[in-house]
């Protein structure tokens, strides 16, 4: 599951456009002009290499998500809630992730699972996917505003929130009309520092709770486990509390597939990408979840605070208690570059999901539309006009609308998620019954069909049971806030149907073959960097054999 070198079959061509790009015989590249850099059907730019969509699917979009909101649910559910609420929804991520990257491999195509729940399930079941994807990046793009703009209004309140809100809105929107190029570069080496600040925050929670910071008085140990508890007091209550905000922590994972359209070899970039999610999960979810019970305890003052202003993270509440003070700017500083990164893939997956459902008619055509140079203008505008939601902050707080706005988008990432298990499903399933060969496909699913069948399962059932916690005892605004968008798919799915007579395919009516696009021979070795095989870099012995590895 974890091999690096794989010998792929060569995928099948469909047009003559793609058969007919030359090939560069020694390295097994295609050797593609800008012209040819250009998506024939979408009109996008496939300019992302393959170390851009590999740290995208490792560090890509975490941002004050997992480093701010964690807080929340640490003070719902304390320290074995978050734990276990990361577990659970890595399991299902990672189910999830298996699934999409065998029908992505083989169909890199524009709209990603929303144009393969079109041609698997029912036009109108993509556009009920895509709308709600689309939420999902509205509410986390709204988030990331909410917490850059209070980091500032915490560093000086001279300009006010809505300032900061204008200034960052204009900064996005200029760096995003930039180009896919600009936007997989800066992406990577942010990912980079993400790591790398991740990784230092780990080593300070191991000699923190080790008591080896100078002048410290003692070992605090599982300290926290024991004071206020592991689940705060709220038992089950509280882990059920911590799934809905899991679940949009984990929210991006799925990205690479509205990638690969942009990037330039899929073949190579998409299962390498899937591959390293497994390591997202492990390193930097379950690494966070676990250090940030570690260090800070959940009854902190400030954690997730609804009347405060600004965002308070474990991190910054960890090193307050440390004793160092000063080292909260440390810590808002590594949480803004953070939004930065934030920032910037919330809108880019955005504007693309409503690209590709402008151009296959599930939006208005106007958002479809893309300058020569490969960028979606109307639909980067567009969607960045909704980060607005998140000036909601200025009459709640931004703790109460950092809740607010995740709950809302919290059944949508189950539905999704549920959507792309049911679209591989399918895609199966006419597979075989057309006849087609297991072995053909380049990319195959981990423990087919368990892994499947588990992932839309589980799903659906957080999709119903997230919001139970509002029920007793009831509160009617957290009630409608956590369901409000449960009902929106089936009636997006069922007014669309009804009003454009869509058809659900039968097995034997699904096309295999549109879509399938092919970037390398059919010997694959993904020991890459930019697309050329490390020999022909100069990277050779003990060095490539740690590239590898990496």
């Amino acid at each position: 599951m974890f091999d690096f070198i794989r010998k792929e079959p060569r995928s099948e061509v469909i047009t003559s456009k793609d058969a007919n790009t030359p090939q560069d015989q020694s390295s097994g590249h295609l050797v593609q002009s800008d012209a040819g850099l250009m998506d024939p059907n979408s009109g996008v730019k496939r300019a992302l290499k393959t170390r851009h969509l590999s740290m995208m699917a490792l560090a890509g979009i975490i941002g004050p998500g997992l480093l701010v909101g964690s807080g929340g649910a640490l003070a719902s559910g304390g320290p074995a809630s978050l734990l276990i609420g990361f577990g659970v929804i890595g399991i299902i991520a990672f189910s999830i992730m298996q699934s999409l990257g065998e029908i992505t491999t083989l169909y890199p195509s524009g709209g990603a699972f929303t144009g393969l729940a079109d041609r698997f399930v029912d036009k109108a079941f993509g556009v009920a996917v895509g709308w709600n994807y689309f939420i999902i990046w509205v509410a986390v793009l709204a988030n990331e505003y909410n917490t850059v703009s209070s980091i500032f209004v915490f560093w000086s309140d001279k300009v006010p929130l809505w300032g900061y809100f204008l200034i960052f809105w204009f900064f996005f929107l200029g760096f995003q009309l930039l180009g896919v190029e600009a936007f997989g570069e800066a992406e990577f080496w942010l990912a980079l520092l993400k790591l790398a600040g991740l990784v230092a925050y780990f080593i300070f929670a191991i000699i923190y709770a080790s008591g080896g910071l100078i002048g410290q008085a003692h070992a605090i140990g599982f300290e926290y486990w024991h004071n206020p508890g592991a689940f705060n007091g709220n038992g089950f209550r509280g882990v059920a509390t911590v799934f809905v905000f899991c679940s949009t922590f984990y929210a991006g994972v799925e990205s690479v597939a509205v990638a690969a359209t942009e990037t330039k070899n899929p073949s190579v970039a998409v299962p390498l990408a899937i591959r390293q999610v497994f390591w997202r999960i492990i390193f930097i979810y379950m690494g966070s979840a676990f250090f940030f019970g570690l260090s800070c305890p959940a009854d902190a003052e400030g954690l997730a605070s609804g009347a405060s202003r600004a965002l308070k993270s474990p991190m910054t509440i960890a090193i307050q208690n440390a004793g160092w003070n000063g080292g909260v700017h440390l810590i808002n500083a590594f949480i803004f570059l953070t939004c930065l990164s934030a920032v910037n893939s919330s809108i880019f997956i955005g504007s693309r999901t409503l690209l590709f459902m402008a151009q296959d008619g599930k939006a208005p055509k106007q958002l479809g539309w893309v300058d020569k140079r490969g960028v979606p203008m109307s639909a980067i505008v567009v969607t960045n006009l909704f980060g607005a939601i998140s000036m909601m902050n200025v009459s709640t707080g931004a703790g109460a609308a950092y809740t607010y706005i995740v709950n809302l988008s919290g059944v949508s990432t189950f539905l999704v998620w549920g959507s792309i298990s049911f679209t591989h499903i399918r895609f199966r399933q006419a597979w075989n019954y057309q006849g087609r060969s297991v072995d053909d496909l380049p990319f195959k699913s981990f423990a087919y069909p368990y892994n499947a069948y588990f992932g839309l399962a589980a799903n659906l059932f957080l999709a119903l049971v997230q919001g139970w916690t509002t029920l007793s005892p009831f509160n009617p605004g957290n009630f409608v806030d956590a369901y409000i968008l449960l009902p929106l798919f089936p009636v997006i799915y069922i007014v669309y149907k009804l009003w454009n007579k869509t058809k659900f395919w039968r097995l034997g009516e699904i096309d295999l073959d549109e879509g399938r696009r092919v970037d390398v021979d059919s010997a694959v070795v993904v020991d890459v960097v930019d697309d050329k095989p490390l020999d022909k870099q100069g990277i050779t012995g003990y060095t490539k054999k740690l590239w590898r590895n990496f």
